[in-house]
């Protein structure tokens, strides 16, 4: 659950992160005249569970969003211990029974919140969510249906075990289809780049990088995450060859560019890229060559 979306929505007691939800009815909801938050109810449904667009209505978003108010976390300025924990606070829960998806859940605090997301967790719309997620990120934007029918049922026997479907997932013969169809994400390629050369990386030179490329660490554009279609790195492929341009100039006089090629890519490197990395007029140019060439942008 991404407790980063918490939006601040009250004034809650000392120690208690101001990121709080508090329900309208509850203690400090009638004390402090606040409205509902929804943010996190939305982003759960629709980001981590069910997904858009699918099962759910605007009632059931506001009626689980009612079931969470009083979720936060203890702040470290004032329990250095235990900052940054979880916290239900009673004051802060919306009172009474709430219907999510059909289904009546009790006011039980804490345990209604944790009871609803454990029906999320074992919806059918979730599996198939969770599957589609998977087979778009690692195979291909446009997901094989029969294999994301085949991961969905498997979530499913399962109960969600992720270990099962990775397996499932790498198994499949739809991953080792010979078309590279994925374009590698910044991160992906900058590691790829020092894993060719054989070299380890430096973090901070890592992160620079990202930065530069649009994928600045840990620090996605929204609540969903980087993209992870294809046509949204497109732009950045000339900065990527800046930084082709300048990881050559810095490590290429130790490599063997030629070598690198059957180390880097084997069987997928194209006559094309064999003939440029060969031709090069330098090291550097070589190496500049194979980490841009189109075989090694995608995956």
């Amino acid at each position: 659950m991404c407790w980063a979306v918490f939006s601040t929505c009250c004034s809650p007691p000392r120690g208690i992160q101001r990121c709080s939800f508090t329900g309208p009815n509850s203690v400090a909801g009638l004390n402090r005249d606040r409205g509902l938050n929804e943010n996190l109810a939305r982003e759960i449904l629709e980001l981590h569970t069910l997904g858009v667009r699918t099962v759910y209505t605007q009632e059931d978003v506001t009626n689980f969003a009612k079931v969470i108010t009083g979720w936060t976390i203890l702040t470290t300025d004032n329990n250095p211990d235990h900052g940054g924990e979880f916290l239900s606070h009673r004051r802060m829960h919306e009172p009474g029974a709430q219907t999510v998806l059909g289904k009546s859940y009790r006011d039980t605090g804490i345990e209604q919140g944790r009871a609803v997301l454990t029906d999320l967790a074992r919806h059918p719309a979730t599996a198939r969510h969770i599957a589609t997620k998977l087979v778009q990120h690692f195979i291909a934007d446009e997901p094989p249906a029969s294999l994301v029918e085949r991961l969905t049922r498997r979530f499913i026997e399962t109960e969600g075990d992720l270990w099962e479907l990775a397996k499932d997932l790498v198994n499949a013969p739809e991953s080792w289809a010979p078309e590279q169809v994925k374009i590698k994400r910044p991160g992906e390629w900058n590691v790829a780049c020092l894993r060719a050369a054989g070299l380890n990386g430096d973090a901070r030179l890592l992160a620079q990088a990202g930065n530069r490329l649009g994928e600045p660490l840990w620090r996605p554009p929204a609540p969903r995450g980087f993209s992870d279609e294809s046509p949204a790195w497109l732009d950045g492929l000339a900065h990527r060859l800046d930084n082709a341009n300048a990881f050559a100039q810095r490590v290429a006089e130790r490599l063997d560019p030629k070598a690198m090629v059957d180390t880097a890519l084997g069987p997928l490197a194209s006559a094309e890229t064999r003939r440029l990395v060969a031709s090069a007029e330098t090291k550097p140019q070589a190496l500049t060559f194979l980490t841009m060439a189109p075989e090694f942008q995608r995956r």
